[in-house]
């Protein structure tokens, strides 16, 4: 018995994370993973637009949660760390990185997005869609930064998308479970251990603002510490961030 939620598969949805919220909000609790062959809809962080192209993993988890949702949300560094376990299944050690807040990057590019969503019940508990997009056969050319596939950096063929979620899934599982009993500082010490760009400068382009200075560390509630030139540390909780050409 696989060591994970069951899997839903589907040839075609406009998006997993619209098909998690439309479940979720007709009152299905989960936990259940919903993936497509294609999405025609899909959707990345800052609404912009998340293309799946054939042979690419597209997966949401739909679950519940009776934590508060800034508490919920470290769920986002639980996906990130699980995609990264996927990447290097494929690619050996230290060929992912994680960049704040939740983007994994495959030798300097983006690789994986992840966008987390939820809303509340009518128990007072918060649904959760946690959005997993990977790049295994191929990347996206209509994006602002650079992107890749794992098969660009693969001698044998990458694995279909199905094998892909079980081991996403899996481990997943792994982190989620870390999380649930040791907190978010078991969670921010693994991710801390594979980020790119601590210690170096970055440009946080924030809802309402954009501020310039080194990334520090992590807080102990997921937040980027940035250390401005005057000296002064600013708290990054929403925002893009970007570390040269990354």
């Amino acid at each position: 018995m696989a060591d994970h939620p069951p899997i839903e598969t589907y040839a075609e949805l406009d998006s997993t994370n619209a098909e998690a919220r439309r479940r979720a909000e007709s009152g299905e609790v989960g936990p259940v993973w919903i993936t497509a062959e294609r999405q025609t809809a899909g959707r990345g962080r800052r609404g912009r637009a998340w293309s799946t192209e054939t042979g690419n993993l597209a997966a949401t988890l739909l679950t519940t949660t009776d934590r508060p949702p800034a508490e919920a949300a470290q769920l986002s560094f639980v996906a990130a760390l699980a995609a990264a376990d996927l990447a290097e299944t494929c690619l050996g050690p230290g060929a992912a990185r994680l960049k704040w807040p939740n983007d994994v990057l495959v030798h300097g590019k983006k690789a994986v997005g992840i966008l987390v969503e939820s809303g509340s019940r009518h128990d007072g508990r918060l649904w959760l869609a946690v959005g997993i997009g990977v790049n295994l056969a191929q990347a996206p050319t209509d994006i602002d930064r650079p992107a890749t596939a794992l098969a660009e950096h693969m001698a044998a063929p990458p694995p279909k998308p199905l094998d892909a979620l079980e081991v996403l899934a899996s481990r997943f599982e792994v982190w989620r479970r870390l999380w649930a009993t040791q907190g978010f500082t078991a969670i921010g010490r693994a991710w801390t251990d594979r980020a790119h760009g601590l210690g170096e400068r970055c440009e946080a382009r924030l809802p309402n603002r954009t501020v310039s200075g080194v990334a520090e560390a992590l807080d102990p509630d997921g937040a980027l510490r940035l250390r401005l030139d005057d000296g002064e540390v600013e708290r990054i909780t929403a925002g893009d961030v970007f570390f040269g050409g990354a």
